[in-house]
């Protein structure tokens, strides 16, 4: 069968609209030249329904009439009916193009309307294929769950997470064997949407555990309610984080007791002094309990003089600043805004790389970020600035704040101070743990509120590093 869209198409539009003429200029040749009384204007019929799918109503409306007077001049019929005549075979003329010009546009109208849907239809099988191509190169598990808890759907990496050995999909098993959290989500989704986060246990097939991180939603479906979740195993990473906090836990505990031995060792100098001098009156030499108190404080000495060695698994590494105090962000600024305190960064550009402990360097700036915030509890205008420039070749972070300032700070970095929050620990550890790679930290008088500057070395100037776990008063 012969497509009328072939007929119609633009590129046949030249070719019927001469073809056209040609048969209207041949029908009244044909027409004049027959005897009277013997019209063939039903003939131009035909160059009409040829032309009709490229005109517009008001040009098939001028081609009727004028095939319509050519149908009057050359057929020869009797004169008395003409107007009537004339009226009638106009109308069928123009009825028939309307109907011709209806007809292709409503096919092309359809013609494009299943174009469009074979269009929609690739373009969702390609990004069907890419969706599927991504969900299977997926480093991370991925697997959609259905309203009772069944597996629908499991990527090889999920196949690999929760049943490595197994040699049965995971597709049809229920979620609860390996993700009890999930299974209690989905049971409540008919009242409930959730597109959010957490960390559960999990279970491999197995029976070993891990810990998981699920990213998920739920969603719905033709089908019923459907949970779709992304699952990471974050074993690995707590313990790293685990033996990173263990290991700075200790660092900072060699720091404490390097500072206990050192109140010690000053105050057993004393005491020695004191025994020395007392040693030279006769009634207390032959004393007992004399030279019992004088071996204590021998005893008292060497364990304060006992060598706390440092850690060698943790060495100073390349850092970028900017992305030391972008993750500071992350940790500070919700606290502080909760509080009231505004908060100003000025990070210079281009800022060369320094050799520091990053998780180190992290801990001293939180600890100086929350010692503004308590110095600024009590004032009117709350306002913390954060600034990190080259000075002096060193780089140097410094926190201003508008709190109360510092009443004494000479003793600001002692350790054990009395009037501490806490410990009165914070400030000699803090600069301890810079000096462990050649950092330091120093408090820097204004007329209002406190200044602390952190002076870090660029890889370029640290040659070595000395190691010193314990701050100088």
């Amino acid at each position: 069968m012969l497509d009328i869209s072939v007929i119609y198409s633009e590129s046949n539009r030249r070719k019927n609209l001469l073809i056209a003429a040609v048969l209207i200029a041949v029908i009244a040749i044909v027409d004049w030249r027959t005897k009277p009384y013997l019209s063939l204007g039903f003939l131009y019929l035909f160059p009409i329904m040829l032309v009709a799918g490229f005109l517009r109503r008001w040009q098939i409306v001028v081609v009727s009439l004028f095939c319509s007077g050519l149908q009057e001049v050359f057929s020869n019929l009797p004169t008395s009916a003409a107007v009537p005549r004339l009226a009638m075979v106009t109308v069928g003329y123009i009825g028939t193009g309307f109907f011709i010009s209806e007809l292709v546009s409503k096919r092309r109208l359809v013609t494009q309307h299943v174009e469009d849907l074979e269009s929609q239809v690739r373009f969702r099988r390609d990004a069907e294929e890419q969706l599927e191509a991504l969900i299977e190169s997926s480093p991370a598990a991925i697997v959609t769950v259905d309203s009772k808890g069944g597996i629908e759907r499991a990527n090889y990496a999920a196949q690999q997470l929760l049943a490595p050995d197994a040699a049965p999909s995971l597709r049809g098993q229920s979620i609860s064997r390996f993700l009890p959290a999930l299974q209690s989500i989905v049971q409540t989704y008919q009242s409930r949407v959730f597109r959010t986060t957490l960390q559960c246990q999990g279970h491999r097939q197995d029976g070993e555990v891990f810990m998981a991180g699920v990213w998920f939603s739920t969603y719905a479906t033709i089908s019923g309610p459907r949970l779709a979740a992304i699952i990471v195993d974050l074993s690995e990473d707590i313990r790293e984080r685990e033996q990173l906090s263990l290991h700075h836990l200790l660092k900072n505990a060699r720091i404490v007791m390097g500072a206990v031995s050192h109140e010690i060792r000053n105050l057993c100098g004393a005491i020695s002094v004191v025994h020395r001098n007392l040693s030279h009156v006769s009634r207390l030499s032959e004393n007992r309990d004399f030279q019992a108190l004088g071996t204590l404080v021998e005893g008292l000495e060497k364990i304060a003089a006992l060598d706390i060695k440092p850690s060698s698994e943790q060495r100073p590494a390349p850092l970028e600043v900017p992305s030391v105090l972008d993750e500071l962000r992350l940790l500070v600024e919700a606290s502080l805004h909760d509080t009231g305190v505004q908060i100003t960064w000025r990070v210079a550009d281009n800022l060369p790389l320094v050799s520091a402990d990053r998780y180190g360097l992290i801990q001293v700036f939180l600890n100086l970020v929350k010692n503004s915030q308590r110095a600024m509890e009590a004032a009117d205008r709350k306002q913390l600035t954060i600034s990190a420039l080259v000075e002096n070749e060193d780089v140097v972070i410094r926190f201003e704040d508008t709190g109360q300032g510092v009443t004494n700070p000479e003793k600001l970095f002692q350790p054990f101070q009395m009037k501490a929050a806490a410990t009165g620990l914070g400030l000699y550890v803090s600069r301890a743990i810079l000096r462990t790679f050649r950092g330091d930290l120093h408090y820097e008088p204004r007329a209002q509120g406190c200044s602390f500057a952190v002076s870090l070395v660029p890889v370029a100037a640290a040659q070595e590093s000395v190691p010193i776990y314990a701050a100088k008063n």
